[in-house]
């Protein structure tokens, strides 16, 4: 009997502490890999639309307060169109969202990132296609729900130089005339919106469309499906073809068409 009892003793001993072993394991950590910021910074060398004023960074203040303190303070101007930004739904759409509409759940998401800098590189008017979609998809697997699909143009390697970027450096209706980059096709934009459940799509220009769009139809049709286009972005090359995090957060503009964003990823650990 006393051989029974010190056994069952030993082995409730083993349980607690095998239980004090699991408690004092650390949950894993949701934030745990590397910080990829994917914004280009806002100066007065910033890229906007050629028919918009430059961004503009005034000093209020700058020094000693009265009260023997250090102040400082600056007014911004810009319009909501520049830099690396996001178009919310109502750009392009009436009746669609509104930059403060946009649910958390389009602007955070896994990341699939489809590389055409290649081929922009041999074209500057390139049009992403269906088939660039379908190629990315039989290498990596089906685009996931909710992901957010950002094109790799390479393009932000020219990124503050306005010609290089743009492909002119007019301003007005002649700039806007003489814009050369590429863009996302119709057909290209229609598969996103018809054949597949993504969140959100971006890319390293300035415009969803390419620079010589007149009728600006992969803004129809994305912004009309409620899916906000995120421009301007930087760094792609940083973040492979899956597994990455989005998170997008834009300036929460109230009626806004829309914002300054603030655009991140997350790599996941090693």
């Amino acid at each position: 009997m006393a051989y029974r009892t010190t056994l069952t003793i030993l082995g409730a001993a083993l349980a607690i502490s095998a239980c004090a072993q699991q408690q004092e394991q650390p949950a894993p950590d949701p934030l745990a890999g590397e910080w990829v910021d994917l914004t280009h910074t806002l100066t007065e060398d910033t890229i906007f639309w050629p028919t918009e004023d430059d961004y503009q960074h005034e000093e209020e203040f700058f020094g000693m307060a009265e009260g023997g303190y250090f102040y400082s303070s600056y007014r911004i101007h810009l319009a909501e169109h520049g830099g690396t930004h996001l178009d919310a739904p109502i750009h392009f759409a009436e009746g669609r969202q509104t930059t403060d509409q946009i649910p958390l759940s389009s602007l955070i998401g896994p990341a699939a990132v489809i590389d055409v800098s290649e081929a922009a590189a041999e074209d500057r008017d390139y049009l992403v296609t269906r088939a660039d979609i379908e190629g990315w998809e039989v290498e990596h697997g089906a685009l996931p729900a909710g992901a957010i699909v950002l094109f790799r143009t390479g393009f932000d390697r020219y990124w503050p130089d306005r010609e290089a970027y743009l492909g002119t450096a007019l301003r007005g209706q002649e700039g806007v005339a003489a814009l050369h980059f590429p863009g996302i096709s119709e057909e290209a934009a229609r598969l996103l919106v018809e054949e597949r459940d993504i969140a959100a799509v971006g890319l390293d220009t300035a415009s969803l469309d390419y620079g010589q769009s007149t009728d600006f139809i992969a803004h129809q049709i994305l912004l009309g499906a409620n899916i906000p286009g995120l421009e301007n972005v930087a760094g792609l090359g940083a973040l492979p073809p899956t597994g990455a995090t989005v998170i997008a957060l834009p300036t929460k503009i109230g009626g806004g068409s829309g914002g300054p964003l603030r655009i991140v990823a997350l790599l996941p650990a090693p």
